[in-house]
């Protein structure tokens, strides 16, 4: 137990740091706590530490490595090839619908197809199917669906570049989420991104084949299929299959730039509600003020501002991941940074996934109930194709009172099931125990440290 005393005082010690108010974009304001928020953010952080001692007495093997995946029955149905044709039919005429909408639909972000549809229903909304159903993206994607009816080259992808293209496109498409605007003032110059991203992504499909690019550079299926890893559904040799939840992300393989594009992954969201509080809008006025000073136009230089943030959020978020990395090398054991840096990649993914859920969650069960009423009217021409263009938003599906709660909850769940897969992989890694729960010191500061800035960011968010 005396041993295990440093990581519990590495857990409170960050816990200091957790400033008491900010901001997230998504959140709906929510009338006050019963409790103090300080109280929710210690209280986390102790489930932490328990779970990590609780891990480090009655874990002493690894079981997440194990593969345990069984076919279910109807699965190869659900696999068949005549579904997967249909469901990637609805993906191309998804995209073409959108397209045409954000070229002739009306108004801004609520009011046209467009904007709703990629930002919320796609965006946010395939992150939760795919937790719950495994890789559907897969099945729906309108490039995939179209790759496989073009020529292709099949020429060799190099091992180099791994996922790093990927990497690159998630950074410009949250660029085009919280930074251009194009969302909120112009569907037009949003979809055209799309149909960039489109010739981009069906050129590199010709070339090095489908699945090829789809497993390593098309950004949208390496996103969703990071994800999908924690799903009980998984598909092999054509059959869907269950697994043990957790179950596909320790066969995550080590590609190049997959650290990158967890990092992306979270470091833009930890800038989406970092960008909604005091700390960032004080920064960015002064950079802004500075940029103003040298002839830059303050909208151009709002922008600038932000991609900067943008890119220092994804810093921050790899330079502590590396801090935890650094801090289990040192406790022995002769594995190199990368190997390290790599083997633990994937516990992150489910710290990933709480961020989208605690932050976003809100955002699709307020403002995604558009699409309901978009849908009817698609072009804005005044159809009402199923009676629902008159719909509007209800905000009583979903109580704000109990928003913080369930927020809090995702944010320990998530974080203690990374908890749970670095600890395997730690034994696996180390090959014994003593040694391996040492190493993990460093790994529950790194997770205190996420817990205590997803709830900075949450708290007392549209106050």
């Amino acid at each position: 137990m005396r041993k295990l005393a440093p990581a519990a005082a590495l857990a409170a010690g960050l816990l200091v740091l957790l400033p008491a108010a900010a901001e997230a974009h998504g959140l709906v304001q929510r009338p006050p706590l019963p409790i103090p928020q300080w109280l929710f953010a210690w209280a986390a952080a102790a489930v932490l530490v328990i779970s990590f001692f609780a891990l480090a007495v009655l874990w002493p093997t690894p079981r997440l490595e194990q593969d345990n995946w069984r076919p279910m029955p109807g699965g190869r149905l659900l696999a068949s090839r005549p579904l997967h044709i249909a469901l990637g039919g609805l993906g191309v005429f998804l995209f073409v619908v959108t397209i045409v909408a954000g070229y002739m639909g009306g108004g801004t972000a609520l009011d046209n197809w467009a904007p709703t549809f990629i930002l919320i229903t796609f965006w946010v909304g395939l992150v939760f199917a795919s937790i719950l159903f495994g890789d559907l993206f897969r099945a729906l994607s309108p490039w995939r669906a179209i790759g496989r009816l073009l020529p292709s080259l099949n020429r060799p992808y190099p091992e180099r570049l791994g996922r790093w293209p990927a990497a690159i496109g998630l950074f410009l498409f949250v660029w085009v989420e919280l930074v251009s605007g194009w969302g909120d003032s112009d569907p037009a110059l949003l979809v055209t991104a799309a149909l960039v991203y489109t010739v981009v992504t069906l050129a590199a499909q010709v070339y090095f084949g489908v699945d090829a690019w789809t497993r390593h550079g098309e950004t949208f299926s390496v996103y969703f299929n990071l994800f999908a890893r924690m799903s009980v559904f998984e598909t092999r040799n054509g059959v869907v299959g269950l697994r043990r939840p957790l179950g596909g992300l320790p066969g995550l393989d080590r590609a190049p730039g997959t650290v990158a594009f967890v990092m992306v992954m979270i470091g833009t969201v930890t800038f989406d509600g970092l960008s909604q509080g005091p700390i960032w809008r004080e920064l960015s006025t002064g950079v802004v003020d500075t940029l103003d000073g040298v002839g830059i136009g303050a909208v151009d230089a709002t922008k600038i501002a932000s991609t900067l943030g943008l890119l220092l959020g994804v810093l921050l978020v790899w330079g502590f991941y590396r801090l935890g990395i650094e801090g289990a090398r040192s406790v022995g054991g002769n594995l190199s940074l990368s190997r390290l840096e790599f083997g633990f990649i994937h516990s992150l993914v489910p710290i990933a996934a709480v961020y989208v859920a605690a932050h976003y969650l809100t955002l699709l069960v307020y403002e995604g109930q558009a699409i309901t009423y978009l849908a009817s009217d698609p072009f804005g021409r005044g159809w009402d194709l199923f009676g629902t263009v008159n719909w509007g938003i209800d905000y009583r599906v979903f109580p704000q009172e109990n928003t913080w709660y369930v927020q809090v909850a995702v944010v320990v769940i998530g974080h203690v099931a990374a908890l749970a897969l670095a600890h395997d992989r730690a034994l696996r890694l180390y090959g014994e125990a003593k040694l391996a729960v040492r190493s993990q010191y460093w790994m529950l500061g790194v997770m205190v440290g996420f817990t205590s800035l997803a709830l900075w960011l949450l708290a007392q968010a549209g106050n």
